[in-house]
């Protein structure tokens, strides 16, 4: 009995017409070595290509006239190079991916694999590289901000106020969002800051951080510089005009008596405790605290009494605290005072009621406004009744010296780099009080230590690395010996 062999699963293979090799049969007879020697399919594709690349921005360039950020060996960048390789149109492309190179090599390969149709409709498939040579060269943008001479867009930040502490304030958090990233120039002119950008798009993106943490109004305006006719394309500037609320942490301002009565009936003399999106207001007799928003503020519009220099230092003759405000954050308390510029002979006191209870005891040295011996000029002030206008306001303690503060001080802020110097060195010495005194103001911005108020700097302590907390940097740091922070008096 015979078997018959079966014959599936096995291929037929020919002769090749030329070398004589077995080969599987195609249309052109021929083997794939002797297709190879006679047909090169990557003959018209370019094999060396160069990419442009910026290192101010590290983005690499996109014809014909986009750049793009790109990490090595990722998506965007294979399809930046693929772009820069010319022939491949003429052939169907079945793979593409990167080689490793040295990431400082400048070199970038890139492996190809591509089909052709050859010699009486055969399909061939074959595999090269392509070297791509990285070229440094800076792009528009950048190139633009180096020339610090150009711009779309400028954002003018005005406050009329006597003092720049809400400016320090937002300099320190635009400093930690980054905010300033894009930005051409920086110039400090009269009442304020000019940002310069080359892009709208970044200069709405700086308005729109600024209405979420300082109170505001912003104009917007548009010059024309050029317009082409041919294809109606207009060139612009942009200029955004933001008002800041001239009213600063420590203020005391006369709130209009309509407001104060939807502020849940609160004094219309009080005290700005804080500055957010919103601003924060303490009634100094009652401890009462009210927020105003935006909208309420330039709906009825109020200002500060005055400067630092208008603010009265007096000694703390006996202080008298509340019980039932003992356990809150702003102690009620009767204080009597006197005047530290009056002569050793004067015998003149002043009782007032504040909220500094938890601060103070006899002895200490504080500030306040005297409505007894200071002209103002406010429409809201006139129209209150004069017994319900008090004698002394105080609005903070004194820790002591400014001076010896300043030398004691081991820690640091950093500035925006900014053309024109601020002259202000005093409301500057006054901001920087105010974060030792205030932890929850510190808290959110960012604090460097001064390693030239500890030692001589050294190559490795050139970097400086941000302190979340100022206590833990703090906790051996005096003023006039006593702690910053204590159990009976915190200098919140």
């Amino acid at each position: 009995m015979e078997y018959v062999q079966s014959t599936q699963g096995t291929q037929q293979q020919i002769l090749c017409c030329q070398c004589g090799t077995l080969t599987p049969p195609n249309p052109s007879n021929i083997c794939v070595g002797c297709i190879r020697s006679q047909v090169d399919i990557t003959e018209g594709v370019q094999k060396q290509a160069f990419v442009q690349f910026c290192k101010a921005c590290e983005r690499y360039f996109q014809p014909p006239n986009m750049w793009v950020a790109c990490t090595l060996e990722s998506k965007e960048l294979l399809a930046v190079c693929l772009k820069k390789v010319k022939g491949l149109n003429k052939s169907h492309l079945i793979d593409a991916g990167f080689i490793w190179t040295e990431p400082h090599s400048k070199r970038i390969k890139v492996k190809l694999t591509i089909q052709q149709e050859v010699l009486n409709s055969t399909i061939l498939q074959q595999t090269f590289v392509v070297d791509f040579t990285v070229q440094y060269q800076m792009c528009d943008d950048c190139h633009r901000r180096e020339a610090k001479d150009f711009w779309k867009a400028v954002v003018q930040i005005r406050q009329k106020s006597t003092h720049k502490k809400t400016f320090y304030y937002l300099e320190q958090l635009i400093i930690k969002h980054n905010i300033h990233s894009n930005c051409l120039n920086i110039k400090q002119v009269h009442e304020g800051i000019d940002f310069y950008y080359a892009n709208k798009q970044h200069a709405r993106r700086m308005t729109d951080f600024l209405s979420t943490v300082v109170p505001c109004k912003m104009k917007t305006s548009e010059r024309l510089i050029s317009h082409d006719i041919h294809n109606n394309t207009y060139n612009n500037k942009s200029t955004f005009s933001v008002d800041l609320a001239p009213i600063c942490k420590g203020d005391i301002v006369c709130i209009p008596a309509k407001m104060a009565r939807s502020m849940g009936n609160i004094s219309q003399i009080a005290l700005c405790h804080k500055i957010t999106s919103n601003m924060h207001f303490i009634d100094p007799f009652t401890g009462q605290v009210a927020e105003v928003n935006t909208t309420q503020y330039w709906r009825s519009p109020f200002y500060a009494f005055g400067s630092r220099k208008q603010l009265v230092e007096f000694t703390v003759l006996d202080v008298e605290k509340n019980r039932d405000t003992l356990k809150s954050k702003f102690c009620q308390a009767d204080v009597y005072l006197m005047r530290n510029s009056d002569t050793s002979g004067s015998d003149t006191q002043f009782h007032c009621r504040t909220h500094l209870g938890h601060l103070l005891s006899a002895g200490d040295t504080v500030i306040g406004f005297d409505f007894t011996t200071t002209n103002l000029n406010d429409t809201n002030l006139e129209l209150m009744k004069a017994e319900n206008i008090p004698d002394i306001v105080l609005c903070r303690k004194i820790y002591g010296d400014s001076k010896k503060r300043s030398k004691k001080r081991n820690w640091k802020l950093k500035e925006l780099p900014k053309e024109g110097t601020d002259t202000k060195a005093a409301d500057y010495d006054d901001f920087l009080e105010d974060l030792e005194e205030d932890k929850d103001y510190r808290s959110i911005i960012n604090i460097y230590k001064d390693h030239a108020k500890d030692y001589a700097p050294s190559d490795s302590d050139i970097e400086e690395l941000p302190v979340i907390e100022l206590d833990e940097m703090l906790n051996d740091f005096h003023i006039d010996d006593t702690p910053m922070k204590s159990d009976d008096s915190d200098a919140e």
